[in-house]
C-alpha cells in the first residue's frame, strides 16, 4: 500500500505540519479541527472535513494529535480501525501529575519529592514550614497554559510563595489542582519512544527542550521554543525509566509516542512529567530525522508492523518562529500583530520547514490560528555547528513582520552530552 487515506483529528490543529507533509508525500489526507479559533489552519494546503466521524470508513488510518480522545480510540479499535491515539490510562498519566509520579514509583522508577495541593493557602504554609527550591506545576487543563509553570530559584522558597499568592488572587478558578515538586539541578533531558501497541519501537529518541521564552533560558515558560535531539539505541536513560513500563503500555495496547521529561544528575534520573502523545515541535523534528515516509511510518506503527526504523545519522535541531502575543493570550494584540500576515520567502525553498499556524491565501503562505505559533525550521547533520547553521539559514530566509525566535537553540548541546556521558547514562 503506497498511497494511504489519512484522517487527522485535532482539537487546535497542532498536527498541521505532519498533515501537510503527508499531502506533499502524495497521500490522500483529510483534516478535522474542532476549535473554531484554529479552524483556518492549513486552509488551502490540506483538505478539511467538518465532521471527522463521517470519514471513518474512508480512512486507512486515523490519527489523534492530542489527549482526550480515549473513548473514541477504544471504539475505533474495536471496529478494526488502525488508530494512533491515547487510552484512558495514558491520558491520565499526563493530565494528573500526581498519578503519573505514583505510577512511575509503582514501576520501580525513582522520583523526586512531590506533593499535590488543592489550596493555595495550604501550599504557602507548606513552603514556609519546609523551605527549599520548588517548581509549581498545575494539573488538569490548566497545565496547557505553560507560563503557569514556575521554577523557584530561591533556596528558602520565597519566590514560590509570592507566585502562589499571585495565583490565588488571579487564577484560583483556573488552577484547581497543582503540584509542588522539589527542584532538581542537572541536565534537563527527555526520553521518548514510539509504541506500536505491543512494544517500544527502536531507535529511541533523546531530546533537549528549550522552554523559556528568551535566549539563555530566561523569561516565561512556553510550550516549547525549540528542541535538539538524536535517535539512539536503548541506553541507561531509557532502561531506568520508560522501559520499566513497557508491560503496562502493552496491556493498554497503546499506539503513539511516549515522552518522559527528566532531570539527570550524578545522583540519578528524576522524572518530571509525561507527554503521552506527539510533542510539538518535537514530532516535526523527528519526522525530518526519520528516513521513511511519515505517513507509512504512522500506518505501520498503528498496524503493529513497525518494530525498527532507520534515521539520519547525527542530530536534529528545530526552532519555532512566533508572532505576538505568544506565549500570552490577547485577542486584540494577535489581531493587530499576528493575524493574516503574509509569510515571505527570499527563496522559495520549503525543505525542513514545517507549518504550524499557517494557511494558503492567493497562493501565498499567511498566518492563521490564534496563538502566534507560526513555523518550525529544522536542520540535520553530524555536527552541532553545521546543523545550527542550516537551521538558522532557513530562518533567515523567512520574513514575517514582528516575527521572533530564540537564537540559541542547541547551544548547551556539548555541555549536556558531556555530563550525561560522565554519569554513564549515554555512550
Amino acid at each position: 500500500m503506497n498511497q494511504l487515506k489519512l484522517l487527522f483529528v485535532s482539537e487546535e490543529g497542532l498536527i498541521s505540519g505532519i498533515a501537510y507533509k503527508t499531502v506533499q508525500d502524495g497521500h490522500d489526507v483529510k483534516f478535522y479541527i474542532k476549535n473554531p479559533h484554529f479552524s483556518d489552519i492549513a486552509d488551502g494546503m490540506v483538505l478539511k472535513t467538518p465532521d471527522w466521524k463521517k470519514e471513518i470508513n474512508w480512512a486507512d488510518l486515523i490519527i489523534f494529535d492530542d489527549i482526550g480522545y480515549s473513548k473514541q480510540v477504544k471504539s475505533l479499535k474495536k471496529k478494526g480501525k488502525f488508530v494512533v491515539g491515547g487510552t484512558k490510562y495514558t491520558d491520565k498519566l499526563e493530565l494528573n501529575r500526581t498519578f503519573g509520579q505514583k505510577e512511575l514509583q509503582r514501576h520501580g522508577v525513582k522520583t523526586t519529592f512531590f506533593k499535590e495541593f488543592k489550596s493555595f493557602d495550604a501550599a504557602i504554609e507548606f513552603v514556609k514550614k519546609n523551605p527549599n527550591y520548588y517548581v509549581i506545576k498545575p494539573s488538569g487543563d490548566a497545565q496547557n497554559i505553560k507560563h503557569f509553570i514556575f521554577v523557584g530559584k530561591d533556596k528558602h522558597g520565597t519566590d514560590v510563595i509570592e507566585v502562589l499568592k499571585s495565583y490565588k488572587k488571579k487564577y484560583a478558578k483556573t488552577i484547581k489542582v497543582f503540584q509542588l515538586q522539589k527542584r532538581e539541578v542537572g541536565v534537563e533531558v527527555a526520553i521518548g519512544a514510539f509504541f506500536n501497541g505491543k512494544e517500544f519501537v527502536t531507535p529511541i529518541n533523546i531530546n533537549f527542550e528549550h522552554k523559556p521564552m528568551f535566549p539563555g533560558n530566561v523569561g516565561l515558560m512556553t510550550g516549547e521554543c525549540g528542541t535538539s535531539m538524536f535517535f539512539s539505541k536503548e541506553n541507561k536513560l531509557f532502561k531506568q525509566t520508560l522501559q520499566k513500563m513497557e508491560k503496562t503500555f502493552r496491556k493498554e495496547k497503546y499506539v503513539g509516542y511516549i515522552d518522559l521529561n527528566c532531570i539527570a544528575n550524578e545522583r540519578g534520573i528524576w522524572p518530571l512529567e509525561f507527554t503521552n502523545r506527539f510533542g510539538y515541535p518535537c514530532i516535526f523534528i523527528q519526522a525530518e530525522g526519520i528516513e521513511m515516509d511519515i505517513g507509512q511510518f504512522l500506518y505501520k506503527l498503528a498496524s503493529g508492523e513497525l518494530k525498527k526504523f532507520r534515521t539520519k545519522k547525527g542530530l536534529q535541531i528545530g526552532v519555532r518562529i512566533f508572532l505576538p502575543p505568544y506565549p500570552l493570550h490577547n485577542k486584540k494584540i494577535f489581531e493587530a500583530y499576528g493575524k493574516n500576515k503574509t509569510i515571505l520567502f527570499k527563496k522559495r525553498n520549503f525543505n525542513g520547514i514545517y507549518i504550524e499556524e499557517v494557511k494558503l491565501t492567493n497562493n501565498n503562505w499567511t498566518t492563521a490560528g490564534n496563538a502566534g505559533v507560526v513555523l518550525v525550521a529544522v536542520g540535520t547533520g553530524n555536527t552541532l555547528k553545521k546543523v545550527q547553521k542550516k537551521m538558522y539559514n532557513k530562518v533567515k530566509n523567512i520574513k514575517i513582520p514582528n516575527m521572533y525566535y530564540r537564537n540559541d537553540i542547541g547551544n548547551s548541546w556539548y555541555k549536556d552530552i558531556k555530563k550525561l556521558k560522565k554519569w554513564g547514562y549515554i555512550k
